[in-house]
């Protein structure tokens, strides 16, 4: 059995890497789990006896094909609790990463399995993450770049949102930007703000750091269609 710190570590390695790509490097994952560089080396010595990480001295961890199963169980659990938890018991998006985070570690099989079918088995989290398989087949990120990296003029769709900081998700829910929502880059403003408009709720106007936590493609690409479906399934609770 591995303790929840085990597996929150697993899971922080993961998504560091699903968007730099291995080694993970202790500092990015003390920044990311908000630890100190020595608390960190102390617990990737354990995850590396365990055999669930690779360490390569002075350039950081790669998790192992074990490593990688647990973070992907733990990721499922995670994204299907807060799908259920915005469907299902009318939590807002900004509010179920949190709750999810405390239930993760806590639930099993047979009700994942139960939650997946209420949920329709659905592909993605009300933030437009995807949600592993039932199978835990590694997971393949769309090619997407931020909403910060689009000049004056584009048409984009949003196709997924950091969970990570609840204001943020009050502030794009308010904007009425979310998941399958399109897009157009109207103003980049020289102090960093960058101003959209949207088809629903008119012109926007976002700090740079909210636009470079937002991952979007251009309207006119083949996912658009898929994004916008998935909007439909989880647009209601991402609002």
């Amino acid at each position: 059995m591995l303790s929840d710190v085990m597996e929150d570590y697993l899971k922080a390695i993961y998504q560091i890497q699903a968007t730099s790509g291995p080694p993970v490097s202790t500092s990015a994952i003390a920044e990311y789990l908000g630890k100190t560089p020595p608390t960190v080396t102390s617990m990737l010595g354990k995850l590396e006896e365990r055999g669930l990480v690779n360490r390569e001295k002075y350039k950081g961890v790669e998790l192992t094909e074990e490593g990688e199963t647990v973070a992907l169980e733990v990721l499922r659990h995670h994204r299907l609790l807060e799908a259920y938890l915005a469907e299902h018991l009318d939590y807002s998006w900004s509010e179920v990463h949190d709750e999810a985070d405390a239930l993760e570690h806590h639930i099993s099989e047979e009700f994942e399995r139960r939650v997946a079918e209420a949920l329709g088995n659905p592909t993605v989290d009300p933030h437009g993450d995807p949600i592993p398989s039932a199978d835990l087949t590694p997971l393949e990120y769309d090619d997407t770049e931020t909403l910060s990296d689009h000049p004056v003029g584009d048409h984009v769709v949003v196709t997924r949102v950091s969970d990570r900081d609840e204001e943020e998700l009050e502030y794009l829910a308010d904007a009425g930007v979310t998941p399958g929502t399109k897009l157009e880059v109207v103003d980049v403003a020289p102090f960093g703000m960058v101003t959209v408009r949207t088809e629903d709720d008119g012109e926007q106007s976002l700090p740079e750091s909210v636009a470079a936590s937002i991952r979007v493609k251009p309207v006119d690409e083949d996912a658009d269609g898929a994004n916008d479906e998935a909007n439909g399934e989880n647009g209601e609770a991402s609002t």
